[in-house]
């Protein structure tokens, strides 16, 4: 079996959530717990931290992982989904898993994958365990997938773990309300294990710090300790965040993720760090500040707020859902430009009303339909975009898209690529 053959195996012989939604689902844990012993719990072997939420969990992720590696760890990073390559979501040291150890894993286990049955998911969680594992990496960054009680990577007893924040999302397998999904988030909590909060929201605080004291779970909610006060963009293009309150970190941080939402996610990996200090875990100001000012570049992470190229400016990000697409929304408006070309999909199980409603009306639309089972069809996101009085039309791919778009824009113009994680994996 070589490379592809494994590929081919694992995207077609497993449930990915990804393409075919909801089949992929599983609502317990006991394939992974069965694939946990087969393995001989390889987990148990390096220290972990949890990260869960509705956004931002990906980007807090990376950023953890770029300042322990900068402060001399080797670092595992477990993620989803991946935008380019399947091995995206497996890096140590920001190296992805190798092509010979994705088919090996498949080859030496098939019989097991086969036995078991796992989803894409429960999979990929076993293979990125037994990679850490075999490399002896010293922490891991874990990054839950849809929610967190009943999530494959909720079998780790992690040092922190972290819940970004709580939005309707998923609601299908999570519970149709922001309190529900809450509980369902709040299930990574674990028995004395410190958990960080990273914005507090009123109407859901009480889950957490109940959950928190039932387990005795020391609880810190990251924004009403640490705010940052102001961001400027220096001459090369980077974020520049002043921090606010009582803290031993830095001051002034530099971080190369353009997105304006990404000071939310650096308070939260900040609080973290100040957490994980401890006489076994050095984590000097220096390696913070390195760490924040190259996440693109130590740890690969792609999608958010990426400028794939100016004049006119392109932009893509891979919000999802409202909470997310309303953060890039309001900053696109604080962007300048003459004119906006927005290529838009969306995927089937999203309430995408909700979504278009956020959308700038002065935009010219190219609907399109991302290459997955998925993806909303490109007539019908054109027909309920046309409803609520957004104009276009509708391409037959991704790419033919950004094609006409690039033909159309003046210079001072603006494209964004965005609504699904799927339209911005074709662009990249």
């Amino acid at each position: 079996m070589d490379y592809k053959e494994a590929i081919n195996f694992l995207f077609n012989q497993l449930p990915v959530y990804q393409r075919e939604g909801k089949a992929a689902y599983k609502s317990n844990l006991d394939n992974t717990h069965e694939l946990d012993h087969y393995f001989s719990h390889p987990h148990r072997s390096f220290k972990t931290i949890h990260v869960a939420g509705t956004n931002g969990k990906g980007s807090v992720a990376h950023m953890l992982a770029s300042i322990l590696q900068h402060a001399g760890y080797k670092t595992g990073l477990y993620t989803s989904p991946h935008l380019k390559d399947f091995r995206e979501r497996i890096r140590i040291n920001g190296e992805m898993i190798s092509e010979e150890q994705v088919t090996k894993f498949v080859t030496d286990h098939h019989e097991i994958i086969e036995k078991v049955q796992p989803s894409f998911f429960e999979m990929t969680v076993a293979m990125a365990f037994k990679h850490f594992a075999d490399n002896q990496v010293d922490i891991a960054i874990i990054e839950t997938g849809l929610g967190g009680r009943l999530d494959s990577t909720n079998i780790i007893t992690p040092l922190i773990s972290i819940i970004t924040n709580i939005g309707l999302d998923h609601t299908q397998f999570l519970g149709n309300s922001i309190e529900k999904i809450a509980l369902e988030k709040a299930g990574i909590i674990k028995q004395n294990i410190p958990v960080i909060i990273g914005e507090s929201q009123e109407e859901i605080k009480y889950i957490f710090t109940s959950r928190a004291r039932e387990l005795q779970a020391p609880i810190y909610f990251a924004d009403e300790t640490q705010r940052i006060d102001y961001s400027t963009v220096n001459i090369v293009g980077q974020q520049v965040f002043r921090l606010t309150g009582e803290t031993k970190l830095p001051k002034e941080l530099v971080c190369d993720q353009l997105g304006s939402y990404q000071s939310k996610n650096t308070i939260t990996a900040l609080k973290a760090v100040e957490l994980l200090r401890n006489p076994d875990i050095n984590i000097p100001n220096r390696s913070v500040y390195d760490g924040m000012r190259s996440i693109s570049k130590t740890t690969g992470l792609m999608g958010r707020w990426q400028i794939l190229g100016n004049n006119p400016l392109i932009v893509a990000d891979t919000a999802h859902n409202k909470e997310g697409l309303s953060q890039v929304v309001d900053q696109i408006s604080n962007t300048a430009w003459k004119k906006l070309h927005f290529i838009l999909g969306a995927v089937n199980d999203k309430n995408v009303e909700d979504l278009l409603s956020l959308l700038p009306r002065d935009a010219k639309y190219y609907f399109v339909q991302a290459a997955i089972p998925r993806a909303l069809d490109k007539y019908e996101l054109f027909s309920k975009a046309m409803k609520l009085g957004l104009t276009g039309d509708v391409y037959d791919s991704v790419e033919k898209a950004l094609l006409d778009a690039q033909s159309i824009a003046e210079s001072c113009d603006m494209i964004f690529i965005g609504g699904s994680t799927f339209v911005v994996a074709e662009v990249l």
